[in-house]
């Protein structure tokens, strides 16, 4: 598997964002069809039920992302199933309680210690902390977390 570079991320970024909105649906299409249980993942009531609407559209986003750099970088992935992304999104809950005294950057450090895909994570942390301190910002606090998890999730099951 080779490590996904930032700019290699801020490649497929500036692509999707050039895209019309027609071919950004088709790019949406293009992921739910390679990887449908993510993509059913991405839109369980469930799981997202404390997401506004714009933080699930922006965690939508997020994942097409990493699916579309994860593709770009190693080639099509095998389809995930569903046993795989629960007991990995279990997993990495347990690793962001392990301390909840914390901030929650610090809660986030043990997730890097070794981990092959750090700038890949570092997408995903600077994605739910953008605007942290401004009262209007697109990822309500409450989000974070969920937000955070949910592309660790699919970053390990894609990789």
């Amino acid at each position: 598997m080779t490590v996904i570079t930032a700019a290699a991320i801020d490649k497929v970024i500036d692509g999707l964002d050039n895209l019309s909105e027609d071919q950004y649906e088709k790019r949406m299409e293009a992921f739910a069809a390679a990887q449908p249980v993510i993509f059913a993942y991405l839109f369980d009531e469930e799981t997202f039920h404390l997401l506004n609407d714009d933080e699930k559209g922006y965690l939508q986003y997020l994942a097409l992302i990493c699916w579309s750099v994860i593709e770009k970088q190693n080639g099509a992935t095998e389809p995930v199933g569903e046993e795989e992304i629960g007991e990995t999104e279990e997993a990495n809950y347990e690793i962001l309680e392990n301390d909840p005294g914390k901030n929650f950057r610090q809660r986030l450090d043990p997730f890097f210690d070794g981990y092959d895909q750090e700038d890949l994570l570092a997408f995903a942390e600077e994605a739910v902390l953008e605007d942290e301190h401004e009262p209007d910002a697109l990822v309500s606090k409450e989000g974070r977390e969920t937000i955070f998890v949910a592309l660790k999730t699919i970053i390990d099951v894609l990789t």
